[in-house]
């Protein structure tokens, strides 16, 4: 049996609290329609989310919970994940804020792994006030890999280009040193099964830049192309993965080539999210794909500049919620079309 509307239960984390993500969150759910497609649960503190609302002159009704099993279907609900309070000043960096942002965030990761919750939809997070003793990550993705099943994948997606990264988080220096074969392979069969199974996507069409510029000009301007990214693809084909590349990054996306494929694959962070932004930004989703559970985000930060001002634009975060449905219904679809008929439950 397939969930349906509200009876799909989105998990959502707080983020920065001195930042715009209860803002986007609150903006989101405040159209009744959105309550017809999820039963949202933020994980944060009641009373402080209703101080946010205050800031940010929201209508919305928070339905305030202690515990998972008294979720309200078709409601905002919000779980006190919490007691104390925490001292909020909107656009500042605190520490003790990025705590809390990390106690939403590993609570509702731990409600996903138990399926309390469908998908998680993740509020942004400043990267520098989240680190501590217990977590030593460089974000949302890196912990999602640890704690879940699978390779976790950074996949930036919207309505007309979706970008994969064969590395992500790591310094420039590091990315010819860490792009191998091996890794290639790996990120190319999660894009693809991603497209297949959560993207409905028959036969995905993928491509491939080259780590160097003009794919390094026969070995001119670098060797890896020469070496081992040109075999790679080679190998990918004869595993029936319809791939093409390596291409010139720059040419590639300025010939408008994206638009022949279902994906592409980037060889590191800014080759591929420098084009999505420009061409997507406040409008593209962050999808953690390869894992067995589904986490999205917006494609933007905390903004502490205009945070606490009431004029975020929630446009991302709400297509985070989009995607994070449409992902769920069509893995489960996926999945239940793969079970074997002859075998049956007693």
């Amino acid at each position: 049996m397939f969930k349906k509307g509200e009876n799909i239960i989105l998990g959502i984390s707080i983020g920065d609290m001195n930042g715009i993500g209860p803002e986007v969150i609150l903006k989101t759910f405040e159209d009744p329609r959105m309550m017809e497609l999820c039963t949202p649960v933020v994980f944060a503190n009641v009373k402080l989310v209703s101080f946010i609302k205050k800031i940010i002159d929201s209508n919305i009704a928070i339905h305030g919970i202690d515990s998972l099993d008294q979720i309200q279907l078709g409601k905002f609900n919000v779980l006190n994940v919490w007691r104390e309070g925490v001292n909020l000043d909107p656009g500042t960096l605190d520490d003790n804020v990025g705590k809390y942002a990390i106690k939403s965030f590993t609570a509702a990761t731990k409600a996903l792994k138990k399926e309390s919750i469908d998908a998680l939809v993740t509020a942004p997070v400043n990267k520098y006030n989240i680190q501590t003793e217990g977590f030593a990550f460089p974000g949302h993705t890196d912990y999602l890999n640890q704690e879940l099943d699978g390779n976790a994948l950074m996949f930036m997606i919207s309505e007309n280009l979706k970008v994969g990264l064969v590395t992500d988080h790591i310094p420039v220096e590091a990315v010819s040193k860490t792009l191998t074969p091996e890794l290639i392979k790996q990120k190319v069969r999660t894009i693809n099964q991603s497209l297949i199974q959560d993207f409905n996507v028959i036969k995905p069409k993928i491509a491939l830049l080259g780590l160097n510029p003009h794919s390094g000009d026969n070995g001119i301007i670098g060797n890896e192309e020469k070496e081992f990214i040109n075999t790679t693809v080679s190998e990918l084909f004869d595993e029936n993965i319809t791939i093409y590349g390596p291409y010139s990054a720059d040419g590639f996306f300025g010939s408008e080539q994206h638009y022949d494929f279902d994906a592409v694959v980037a060889c590191y962070h800014d080759q591929g999210l420098i084009p999505f932004k420009t061409l997507n930004f406040g409008n593209g989703v962050n999808f953690t794909a390869g894992l067995d559970r589904i986490r999205t985000s917006p494609d933007h930060g905390t903004a502490f500049d205009i945070a606490g001002k009431g004029i975020a634009d929630f446009t991302s975060f709400k297509n985070a919620v989009y995607a994070a449905i449409d992902i769920y219904k069509n893995r489960s679809e996926y999945l239940q079309s793969k079970k074997n008929p002859l075998i049956t439950s007693k």
